[in-house]
């Protein structure tokens, strides 16, 4: 496996055990349909929460947040407007973004970028 799909793999575990250890409800992992793919799907306080999950090993490129393009939220939506057709009981939905820094040396950092929009 590619380095980079490890440290994808292994941000997304880190994720989940963040987003539990905040009272979160995880829904689902990896969610797919179609070409589209929701990191992370989970719940709390009746809001729905689609979460797109970056992950870095270094600071050389920017931070993780940073490789979220316009294209990748496109995606999230698409695959939130399928989910939802699918699962049609959520009223009240969010897009965040969480941005882990796997630094050698260094705690891991976390930043959540809550309720983004285009």
């Amino acid at each position: 496996m590619a380095h980079h799909n490890q440290t994808g793999i292994d941000g997304e575990q880190l994720a989940a055990v963040y987003f539990t250890k905040k009272d979160y409800t995880l829904l689902y992992q990896n969610w797919r349909h179609s070409r589209w793919e929701v990191d992370i799907i989970a719940s709390k306080d009746n809001i729905l929460h689609f979460i797109e999950v970056k992950t870095r090993r270094s600071k050389n490129f920017g931070l993780p947040e940073d490789h979220v393009d316009r294209k990748k939220i496109e995606n999230l939506v698409n695959a939130a407007r399928e989910f939802l057709y699918q699962n049609p009981q959520w009223e009240r939905i969010q897009f965040d973004i969480l941005s882990i820094s796997i630094i050698k040396n260094e705690p891991i950092e976390y930043f959540l970028i809550e309720d983004i929009s285009l």
